[in-house]
C-alpha cells in the first residue's frame, strides 16, 4: 500500500465518516448554493443530502426512479442519471429550499430505448457525455426490468446544438464513470464488467476492470482507446480527474490514485466497498467519498478538474 503524497492530501488528513444509512450509496456530487453533497441510495430509491454547515443527512427526495451519478450543468443545475426512466434528466433543484423536479433530457438512441444511464459529465461546449451499462434493467434492486433495445452498452455524446445522441464509445463491455482530462483532451471510462449486471448475459463476453483512454478529437469523437491501468482489487466504479491531470478512482480497498500516464501515486483506505467520489466543501478541496452504506470525507490539495474549466467559460 502506498502512502499519500503531500501533492494529493492535506498534512495530517484523516478520513472521517460523516454519514451513514443508505442501501448502496452512489452518485455524489457538490452543490454549492446548498453547501452539500447529493447522492443516491440506489435500492432505496431516494436522493440523500450532506449538509457540511449543519453536519446532518437529510433525504432530498424518495420514489426518484433509481438515480445514479450526476453533475452540474454549465449553469449550475444538475444533470443525472435516471436507471428507473432509462434517461438522462435536469433538476433545477439547487438553491435552499428547492425541491426535486426532474426534467428528461434524452432516454433514446434512435427510435430504442437506452439501457440505464449510470454516470454523466458535460464539457466545456455544453455536451453531454454519458455512459449506458445495464444495470438498471438486469439488476431488481436498480430499477426495472428491461431488454438491451440497441443490444449493446455504449458511451453517447448529446450534442449541445442539435441534441443529437451519437456513440463515442462502443469498445468498454460495461461502461460505468468517466471524466474528462483538464484540457479535456483525453476521455477516461471505468470498465465494471468483472462485476456484470447479468450473469447468463454475460456468458462468452469480456470481463474488465480498468480505465480506459481516448483521445478527444473536435471535442466530439474519441478515438485511440487503450488501457490507462487496471485496477485491482475489485473493479473502477466512479472516477474524477483534478486540476494536475490526476486520476481518482474506486476500487476495491477505497480510493487509488494514478498520474497521467497509469503510475499509481497513493491509496486511501475505505473500511466499506467503494463506490464514487467526487470533490467539494467551499474551496473545493475536500472528497467526498460514497461506500456501501455510508458517506465519508477527507481534505486534499488538489480540485476537481471541471473547476478549472468552468473557471475559463
Amino acid at each position: 500500500m502506498t502512502t499519500p503524497a503531500p501533492s494529493q492530501l492535506e498534512t495530517g488528513a484523516v478520513l472521517e465518516r460523516v454519514a451513514t444509512g443508505a442501501t448502496w450509496a452512489e452518485g455524489p456530487l457538490w452543490i454549492p448554493p446548498r453547501r452539500a453533497v447529493r447522492f443516491s441510495d440506489i435500492p432505496g430509491n431516494r436522493i440523500l443530502e450532506f449538509s457540511e454547515a449543519t453536519g446532518e443527512l437529510s433525504v432530498f427526495a424518495e420514489d426518484v426512479e433509481f438515480t445514479n451519478g450526476r453533475t452540474l450543468d454549465l449553469d449550475g443545475t444538475v444533470i443525472e442519471c435516471s436507471h428507473g426512466r432509462r434517461a438522462v434528466q435536469r433538476d433545477t433543484a439547487v438553491e435552499p429550499g428547492a425541491v426535486h423536479s426532474p426534467q428528461t433530457l434524452v432516454d433514446r438512441f434512435g427510435a430504442v430505448r437506452l439501457n440505464s444511464p449510470n454516470d454523466v459529465i458535460v464539457a466545456a461546449d455544453g455536451a453531454i457525455w454519458f455512459t449506458d451499462p445495464s444495470y438498471g434493467i438486469r439488476k431488481p434492486a436498480e430499477g426495472h426490468a428491461g431488454e438491451e433495445e440497441y443490444g449493446d452498452r455504449y458511451v453517447f455524446r448529446v450534442d449541445p446544438a442539435s441534441g443529437e445522441v451519437r456513440p463515442v464509445v462502443i469498445d468498454v463491455e460495461a461502461p460505468n464513470g468517466l471524466a474528462l482530462s483538464p484540457d479535456e483532451s483525453l476521455l477516461y471510462v471505468a470498465d465494471s464488467s468483472l462485476s456484470p449486471a447479468d450473469e447468463a448475459l454475460s456468458a462468452g463476453r469480456p470481463r474488465g476492470h480498468a480505465i480506459h483512454v481516448y483521445d478527444v478529437v473536435d471535442g466530439r469523437h474519441a478515438k485511440n482507446g487503450r488501457v490507462l491501468v487496471e485496477i485491482e482489487p475489485g473493479l473502477p466504479d466512479g472516477i474524477r480527474v483534478d486540476v494536475e491531470g490526476r486520476i481518482w478512482s474506486s476500487s476495491g480497498s477505497g480510493v487509488q490514485v494514478f498520474s497521467p500516464a497509469g503510475e499509481r501515486l497513493a491509496e486511501i483506505p475505505v473500511p466499506e466497498l467503494t463506490a464514487n467520489l467526487c470533490f467539494g466543501g467551499d474551496d473545493g478541496r475536500t472528497l467526498y467519498v460514497t461506500a456501501s452504506t455510508s458517506l465519508y470525507r477527507i481534505r486534499t490539495t488538489t480540485r476537481d478538474a471541471v473547476s478549472r474549466r468552468r473557471a475559463t467559460i
